[in-house]
């Protein structure tokens, strides 16, 4: 058998582990459950859930839907989604993720103490995704998003700011775009700046250097719409350039792969454990098919 190893340390988060629990101890009541916007950014794992019962609905939906239970998944939402379903008399099971309600609260208190008009509440994050839209949504949607340094030009630098980053963003990213902005702001200026980062996610660079270096090939498994996914996996990559990102584990047929030499298999925050022993399955298929 192939030398393969699965990264004990990777895998659900804490906040990902409470909401898939939440919905599965849900659909054991045997009722309608419906779930606002994909419960994970995993598709395979979305789909194990559909076929327990999980109805997945866009923003769209949920306002046509009265009387109903709808969850919502560890992103957080904005207080309109609050609104809205108490207006539709709809049961809200509540699956945010706690680093993201502590987050969500430290951008409203922000917006409601700004100092003057003038202050901009800024958030270091992908625009449209999930957990950003309910930041934005604590300061009534007029929060200024920036992914990278090249988006500065959207904030006024001769006004006070107020930074806040998207709780899965990489740490050193952030830390970089707050030393561009202590240089480029103008001094008479207040620049405030707030630590948000999840350290479930941050500190979890550490344990992927350690395992890029430890194996000689790395399949990394996540699903192509994770935040987290995508940081960790470049992370990676850039350790070991022997590394393949893959989101099922048919994807690995494409891959020429030299079973003699060791193999790791790792994921994101979003990949489930199941997923990652398929892929390693599927491996170990492979190298008797090619021997």
């Amino acid at each position: 058998m192939a030398n393969i190893v699965i990264d004990d340390k990777s895998g659900f988060c804490f906040g990902v582990t409470k909401t898939i629990s939440k919905a599965e101890e849900e659909l054991a009541k045997g009722e309608t459950l419906y779930c606002l916007g994909d419960i994970v950014h995993n598709g395979k794992e979305v789909e194990r859930l559909t076929k327990m019962g999980l109805i997945t609905i866009d923003y769209e939906q949920l306002a046509q839907l009265h009387d109903v239970k709808v969850m919502l998944r560890a992103h957080g939402e904005p207080p309109s989604t609050y609104e809205l379903a108490k207006k539709n008399n709809i049961t809200i099971v509540d699956a945010s993720c706690p680093v993201v309600l502590k987050l969500q609260s430290r951008v409203k208190n922000a917006y409601q103490t700004i100092p003057s008009p003038d202050t901009q509440i800024v958030i270091f994050g992908h625009v449209g995704h999930a957990e950003v839209n309910g930041l934005v949504g604590q300061t009534e949607d007029s929060a200024i998003v920036i992914e990278n340094e090249e988006d500065l030009s959207k904030v006024d630098l001769t006004k006070n700011v107020r930074l806040f980053s998207q709780t899965t963003k990489s740490l050193e990213g952030y830390k970089s775009l707050i030393e561009v902005f202590s240089k480029k702001i103008d001094k008479s200026v207040i620049f405030e700046h707030t630590d948000t980062i999840c350290r479930q996610v941050s500190n979890r660079i550490p344990n992927i250097t350690t395992f890029a270096q430890q194996n000689d090939i790395v399949i990394f498994v996540a699903g192509k719409k994770s935040s987290n996914g995508i940081v960790l996996f470049e992370h990676c990559k850039t350790i070991n350039t022997n590394t393949y990102f893959v989101s099922e584990a048919n994807e690995v047929v494409g891959i020429e792969i030299d079973f003699n030499k060791k193999i790791g298999i790792c994921g994101a925050t979003s990949t489930p454990r199941w997923l990652m022993e398929e892929v390693a399955a599927k491996l170990n298929e492979l190298e008797l098919v090619i021997k």
